[in-house]
């Protein structure tokens, strides 16, 4: 979705990718190594936002590969920007609401403090990575994303079949908020984010309007045209998931795109519904 939306705007995109290249259109990289700081010199932007599933079970082996894949390539990434002969302009990762940890009803903004858990952990580290290109006087933004709403993959993907099958319902009481975004916000956002200087730091990359498991679960439902008759239990949560299930299902981020809205952002899908409306249509 992003690729296209740029390429829409003419910009000229160019692709790290892992192993050999095949144009003159990527470039070759192992975000587990260091980088030249010719392949990014001359660019106006440096994008990354790519790191390991968090989706699996959390052995320590998993949670090991989770977390290097996040700092491992930004630092190597905003390390190459800072010492680039002509920098980027714009150095911009991606990092995640779970910075927030378990919050409750508590309404969290860009400069709410970090919260507890491996969730936290990582994203703090996450944007940490990012220094080296903000100490270089480069604009370094750290996007802190939502469950993120498309029906070609992630977390609603997932959720579909199930849900079809009316076997979907809240997860625990339902009571946690779940901040959400839909892929065509990503997308826009981002583009905000390169269009407006006054941008940097972490920016919250959800919609403006949260909702509580047990009105997400409902809505989707509804949306399917299926029963949501079937809760899952938080223990039974923790069984299945471990504690990636109290992590990322169970724990309440109430979160609001505080510095989107504020520098003029006009959201594509504020609503829920809707959004799900138009992301399930024809499928």
């Amino acid at each position: 979705m992003l690729l296209p939306s740029l390429r829409a705007q003419g910009c000229a995109v160019t692709r790290l990718v892992r192993g050999a290249a095949s144009g003159t259109d990527q470039i070759s990289w192992n975000p587990a190594q260091p980088l030249s700081p010719d392949s990014v010199s001359g660019f106006d932007a440096v994008i990354h936002l790519a790191g390991e599933s968090i989706v699996g079970r959390w052995t320590e082996a998993k949670k090991r590969r989770i977390l290097d894949s996040r700092t491992q390539g930004t630092g190597h990434l905003a390390e190459a920007a800072a010492k680039a002969a002509q920098r980027p302009r714009l150095f911009m990762s991606a990092s995640a609401v779970g910075y927030y940890g378990n919050r409750g009803d508590e309404i969290l903004r860009e400069d709410s403090p970090s919260g507890a858990g491996f969730a936290a952990e990582i994203c703090r580290q996450w944007e940490d990575a990012a220094q080296p290109a903000a100490a270089a006087g480069i604009r370094t933004v750290q996007m802190r994303i939502a469950v993120v709403m498309s029906s070609d993959g992630g977390a609603l993907q997932k959720m579909l079949l199930p849900f079809r099958m009316g076997l979907g319902g809240r997860l625990g009481n339902g009571r946690q908020w779940w901040s959400w975004v839909s892929v065509d916000d990503v997308a826009g956002a981002i583009q905000h984010v390169l269009n407006h200087d006054s941008l940097h730091g972490p920016v919250n990359l959800v919609a403006p309007n949260p909702v509580t498991n047990a009105i997400f679960t409902s809505a989707l439902a509804s949306v399917l045209k299926r029963p949501a008759l079937f809760p899952m239990p938080a223990f039974v949560v923790g069984l299945v998931f471990g504690e990636m299930g109290d992590e990322l299902f169970l724990a309440s981020q109430r979160v609001e795109p505080a510095k989107l809205m504020a520098s003029g952002y006009r959201f594509q899908h504020p609503e829920l519904r809707k959004a799900l409306e138009e992301i399930l249509k024809g499928n």
